[in-house]
């Protein structure tokens, strides 16, 4: 598909941006679906984020999707940060309005529960406790998509106290902090979800026993690479339910792709294998 003087312009703000799959992801759907646009890596140091954002409408940007570390960051910088952004504390994607002003939110929660939706339909959200690992701003927006979702309680385990206390305050609702060693946390759950970076290529591995965790539980890390991570070939060995980080990736980045090009995209198999096969990715969801 080519590229016009009309086409629609988009892309990701972080530093550093290389890794994200974003652009594969879109440059898909663009292409998929024959759209007069492009979708671009954007690095941008953090003390430059202020001067990108409001550079956006005067280089015709319709909107950019945020990375590491100007999530928070974006919040003091836009015009407009909606409810779901303000709630979670971060925001991931910015709209440019037709006056210039922007408009941001966050998609996070949005694709992790419609990654869940997809990769294990029968899991039903109030038919227990789910277990959180980690206290940053994914598992903020995890753990506000699973109280939406009718999640009765959730067990969130930190190796920061503080940092899991002050998500806990933040949200309020039925979430019970845990030290990160309380592994008998598991027992009785309905789900277990790995927020945290460990058990990512290159990282330190996640060390868990599940042994305490029902069988009937779904296990989901947002990890992607590798797809498989440790966690999930445990918990596949046991019997598990298992949801991989990509399809959180690939379905938080719907709605900004609807709202700058105009469709709203299929997340499908060929997707997946495309931004799989793209360069081999280092990260954790959406990024």
């Amino acid at each position: 598909m080519s590229i016009t003087g009309k086409a629609r312009i988009a892309g990701v703000m972080g530093w550093p941006v290389a890794h994200s799959r974003s652009p594969a992801c879109h440059g898909y759907w663009l292409e998929r679906y024959r759209i007069d646009g492009a979708y671009v890596p954007l690095p941008v140091r953090p003390e430059n984020l202020e001067a990108a954002l409001r550079a956006l409408p005067l280089l015709g940007f319709a909107g950019v999707n945020l990375t590491l570390p100007h999530k928070e960051a974006a919040l003091g910088l836009v015009d407009r940060v909606d409810a779901e952004a303000r709630r979670i504390g971060a925001v991931n994607t910015i709209s440019v309005e037709a006056d210039g002003t922007l408009t941001a939110t966050n998609t996070d929660g949005f694709g992790f529960l419609e990654s869940l939706r997809a990769s294990a339909p029968n899991w039903q959200a109030a038919k227990g406790p789910a277990v959180v690992l980690g206290a940053g701003g994914a598992a903020r927006a995890v753990v506000a998509a699973l109280l939406d979702a009718g999640v009765p309680e959730i067990r969130l385990l930190n190796r920061t106290a503080a940092r899991a206390d002050a998500l806990r305050d933040a949200l309020a609702g039925p979430i019970r902090t845990e030290s990160w060693d309380a592994r008998d946390a598991l027992a009785g759950a309905n789900a277990l979800v790995n927020t945290t970076t460990l058990g990512m290529t290159g990282a330190a591995d996640l060390e868990i026993n599940l042994d305490a965790l029902p069988e009937a539980a779904l296990v989901t890390d947002l990890v992607y690479a590798p797809l498989e991570t440790p966690l999930l070939k445990a918990a596949k060995a046991r019997g598990h339910r298992t949801v991989d980080g990509l399809g959180m990736l690939l379905h938080q980045a719907r709605p900004g792709f609807r709202t700058w090009f105009g469709r709203d995209p299929d997340v499908t198999d060929a997707l997946r294998a495309h931004v799989v096969g793209d360069a081999g990715a280092a990260g954790n969801a959406a990024e």
